[in-house]
């Protein structure tokens, strides 16, 4: 065979083992790239100052939207529900990073009596609004069962 026929294969050769091994890299790093997935309700920033005690149901709706479920459980509460999950690689399960679950409760005038941010602190839910976690009753519960079926918790 003539010698330049033997230095073109040997360069195609060069050129696609190159090339075979970028395509190997890509697919590691893409692998190491962790995907975000926000479920439920996405609260915009200062959303929640944007409702003072006092507010009637109509302004929360106005602000906040739809709530993800309504309950009465002592007295009328709009609950915004929402779950952030990242995905390390293909073959991974999804890993809860944020949960939370924010709650309007109203006075029997429909008026916002007080607001919540209920999330998981420590294996227990957690008031970040009020830096509290709530004692126990019917809307601790109530909360813990949220937690654990709309958020997909066990």
């Amino acid at each position: 065979m003539p010698p330049h026929r033997q230095k073109s294969r040997s360069s195609g050769f060069r050129a696609g083992k190159t090339a075979a091994g970028l395509f190997a890299l890509s697919l590691l790093l893409s692998g190491c790239l962790a995907q975000v997935y926000q479920r439920g309700y996405v609260m915009t920033e200062g959303a929640l100052q944007q409702i003072p005690l006092g507010a009637s149901q109509e302004q929360v709706l106005i602000v906040l939207g739809t709530p993800s479920t309504v309950a009465t459980v002592s007295g009328e509460a709009f609950y915004y529900i929402s779950q952030r999950t990242e995905k390390a690689a293909a073959f991974m399960p999804d890993k809860v990073t944020d949960q939370r679950v924010v709650a309007i409760y109203f006075d029997k005038n429909r008026r916002v009596e007080r607001l919540a941010d209920y999330g998981i602190r420590d294996g227990k839910v957690f008031d970040y609004v009020s830096r509290t976690t709530p004692t126990s009753g019917t809307e601790v519960n109530y909360l813990n069962l949220m937690f654990k079926n709309f958020l997909g918790k066990k």
